[in-house]
């Protein structure tokens, strides 16, 4: 089968499915592993399609956050541990759901003297249970509301009237992409309503985007490039070309 008619094939699967496996793909167009991996790479380049563990998904949408949680592990940690450093002891932080903010909650378990406002259980749990003396430990704050159905954590109304209630120094957001024209983008509204009421609760915005999500931009924007005081990231992302005009737009660029 020629490329053209290959790349015709995997995009009618995708309008189909929104979603497709390297197995699928390879049993539909019978071919190796390897000539799916190409395409799926031309096509990704493009700007057609997005890959994702195990095969590929439209570009605007997002794979599941079990998923997620093992894409990137090594440039998540790092900007994790990179995040530590934009924030001080006495500060009251929001923080959102997503893969990067729950391995940030990790290292913030070693700090203490926080307050930690967020909307994500997991993030939550990974912060409650300091065996530390009173003085030494955080307060962590789970804001209410509905659970969500693509994340552990809560949305809606009531979740977004519960964060203004508290003003924060620091919002710590893992956007779904972030670049020069859309800012920081999530592929879910009630994800997105969420992340914006913390940016306009938040004195700084800490938004933590690993290389992938650079130049990405997904379906809701809520914070628009020149809103960011601090872009984490890791240093493939500076290979992207988006990566230089969103440099210039946000405030602070650290390379974890």
């Amino acid at each position: 089968m020629w490329q053209k008619d290959r790349h015709q094939r995997i995009r009618a699967l995708l309008s189909t499915l929104q979603r497709v496996s390297t197995e699928r793909i390879m049993a539909d167009l019978d071919v190796s592993r390897e000539t799916v991996r190409r395409d799926l790479l031309d096509l990704e380049a493009l700007g057609e399609l997005r890959r994702v563990h195990g095969g590929a998904v439209r570009p605007g949408d997002e794979a599941p956050i079990a998923e997620r949680a093992h894409t990137h592990v090594k440039s998540k940690n790092a900007i994790a541990k990179a995040a530590t450093g934009v924030i001080a002891s006495g500060q009251t932080l929001f923080i959102d759901a997503g893969t990067t903010t729950a391995l940030l909650a990790e290292e913030l378990a070693k700090l203490a003297n926080l307050t930690i406002v967020t909307n994500s259980i997991d993030v939550a749990l990974k912060l409650r249970g300091s065996a530390e003396p009173a003085e030494m430990s955080n307060e962590v704050i789970l804001l209410g509301g509905s659970i969500s159905e693509r994340a552990f954590a809560t949305t809606g109304a009531t979740t977004i009237l519960d964060i203004r209630r508290y003003r924060a120094d620091v919002a710590l957001l893992s956007p779904t992409g972030v670049d020069v024209r859309s800012g920081a983008t999530n592929f879910d509204h009630a994800e997105s309503e969420v992340a914006r009421a913390m940016v306009d609760c938040a004195d700084k915005i800490v938004i933590l985007a690993d290389y992938s999500k650079i130049g990405q931009r997904s379906r809701v924007s809520y914070c628009p490039a020149e809103r960011i005081d601090v872009l984490i990231t890791n240093s493939k992302a500076t290979d992207v070309p988006d990566f230089a005009p969103l440099k210039k737009k946000v405030r602070k660029v650290i390379i974890a």
